[in-house]
């Protein structure tokens, strides 16, 4: 089994491809927010770690005030640091569940969202799972939600494919990073054409592989 918190310790190193990602999802989710309609802002974080990318760019943004924000994690060790970072942070509104993010029943209430993060899941788990996930995305998200996602582009890339897959969906991208790091990341960023009308899925999203 992978040490979870360990594995956050690569954030740490601005070189690494951790480090990488995480920049590009920051630059994207600042950019999310601040373009969300005038109001209440949603933001859905799923297997969130430490909250890194989510703390980070509350902290000083402009509209923080306007954003409610949880954040699933099943560690429960990173689930608490997520917390403390919250209250350094003094983001109050910012909810750290520890719960599986596969099952949306553990944050169905805070949907629909207007930003959703899927960082961290589709390197770990099943093809069929990545699919399954970006089908059922659409019934997370508020119509014109951005949905921002990652998956490394190691061979066989299967970006390409899920860039497809979103599209189906019914996502517009916006854009697509290829972070040429020895992670090759892959950062992703669609918005939502058209509201679903689908409800929540019964079973779980997808399932980690034991690593």
């Amino acid at each position: 089994m992978r040490d979870w918190v360990e594995w956050h310790q690569a954030y740490e190193d601005p070189a690494s491809g951790l480090s990488a990602r995480l920049r590009s999802v920051r630059q994207h989710l600042a950019r999310a927010v601040g373009q969300a309609p005038p109001g209440p802002v949603r933001l859905v974080s799923l297997c969130a770690g430490q909250g890194h990318d989510v703390i980070g760019v509350l902290g000083d943004h402009p509209r923080r005030d306007e954003v409610t924000a949880v954040l699933v994690e099943s560690d429960p060790r990173n689930a608490e640091l997520a917390r403390r970072r919250a209250a350094a942070a003094g983001l109050a509104q910012v909810t750290v569940r520890q719960a599986d993010a596969s099952q949306p029943g553990t944050f169905a209430d805070a949907l629909p969202a207007d930003v959703l993060l899927l960082c961290g899941i589709f390197g770990n788990v099943s093809d069929d799972d990545i699919e399954r996930t970006v089908a059922a995305s659409p019934a997370l998200c508020a119509a014109g939600a951005t949905v921002i996602w990652t998956r490394h582009r190691r061979p066989p890339d299967l970006t390409p494919r899920i860039r497809g897959w979103f599209t189906g969906a019914g996502f517009e991208e916006v854009a697509f990073d290829t972070l040429d790091t020895i992670t090759l990341a892959g950062v992703g960023v669609g918005r939502l054409r058209r509201p679903s009308h689908a409800g929540l899925p019964s079973g779980p999203l997808f399932a980690f592989r034991q690593t």
